[in-house]
């Protein structure tokens, strides 16, 4: 393979995953794109890409929660052949979940679950610039109201804890984006911002459920915006690299969905940390983690481990090269 799969994941940033119950309030989760080329167009065809996240919160202090959180992203792309003004389009569509893993037995501990985030459809308009530049434009949706989920936490003897877990998905979530990157030599030189736009204040359909509190909203959820910054460089098969990522919340109002998840206003978080990745031939590998270096959020710093797969499933084959004319000598 050729640097081709630095550049695979480009809609894999298109369809980012929500919060969680904590530190953050975007449904994409900061550092979602870290590690892929999104300004670059992919070549023609069809990729697969999972990203998973996995952050591990205090067991201790102010800060303690009883869960852990994971993030799971598979991303279907398909860069398509049209290139109009020399941008080609690639559609992405990603069904992402979260999940919660309890970190204490008993029936107090908290029983393990997972939540559906609305389906993400969207698109990436990617130009090569030359030179080893590209840029590329992000549009899309999270169809939060068609299937997206608000969660309910319980204990592990079936009693209600807290709810909703996921209150940013009562509404839509529009997602925009502008990338840029270098790819040449080798590098992965990326920058990535990515807006989160939300119909504010918003419900959940139907009903509260009896004895489970106000879980259908409203709601008011904060705009945001997310950075996402790589600069990695490949060896052979292997490529390593610094990253760096993080979120900012427009409004943190006492009745915000930003505060509300963070245990109090907070405007952001910035994390730095490193990537490792290797190039297996018919798929590609990625591990990245990443600590908060700068926070101001009330539940304070955390860490973060991520896994990626990248899978070239069809690549349209290259146009002949043109038969040499013919030498023509006169004598």
């Amino acid at each position: 393979m050729t640097k081709n799969w630095l550049v695979a994941g480009a809609a894999a940033l298109t369809m980012g995953m929500t919060a969680t119950v904590s530190y953050a309030q975007t449904t994409t989760v900061p550092g979602e794109q870290v590690g892929l080329a999104v300004g670059a167009p992919l070549p023609e065809g069809v990729y697969a890409i999972d990203t998973f996240l996995y952050r591990m919160t205090p067991d201790t202090g102010p800060s303690a929660l009883p869960v852990d959180v994971g993030v799971n992203i598979p991303v279907l792309v398909w860069s398509t052949p049209w290139q109009p003004l020399g941008g080609r389009i690639e559609a992405v569509v990603a069904p992402p979940t979260v999940f919660a893993f309890g970190k204490n037995g008993g029936p107090n501990g908290i029983r393990d679950l997972s939540i559906n985030v609305g389906t993400f459809v969207g698109g990436i308009w990617a130009f090569d610039l030359g030179n080893n530049f590209g840029v590329s434009l992000l549009g899309g949706a999270y169809l939060n109201e068609l299937n997206g989920d608000r969660g309910v936490l319980v204990n592990n003897a079936g009693a209600f804890v807290a709810a909703p877990v996921l209150p940013q998905l009562a509404s839509n979530t529009y997602r925009f984006g502008i990338a840029g990157s270098y790819t040449g030599d080798g590098w992965n030189l990326t920058a990535n911002l990515t807006a989160n736009i939300y119909d504010s204040p918003a419900k959940f359909p139907g009903l509260n459920t009896p004895g489970f509190g106000n879980t259908r909203g409203p709601f008011i959820i904060s705009d945001a915006l997310n950075l996402d910054l790589t600069a990695t460089k490949k060896f052979g098969k292997f490529e390593i690299g610094a990253i760096g990522y993080g979120t900012y919340n427009f409004d943190i109002s006492a009745r915000s969905v930003a505060a509300i998840i963070n245990g109090g206003p907070g405007r952001g978080r910035f994390a730095l940390g490193g990537l490792i990745g290797y190039d297996f031939g018919p798929f590609t590998a990625q591990v990245y983690a990443a600590r908060d270096v700068v926070t101001s959020l009330p539940r304070g710093e955390n860490t973060e481990v991520w896994g990626r797969v990248i899978v070239p499933l069809y690549t349209a084959a290259a146009a002949p090269a043109p038969a040499p004319a013919p030498i023509i000598r006169k004598y």
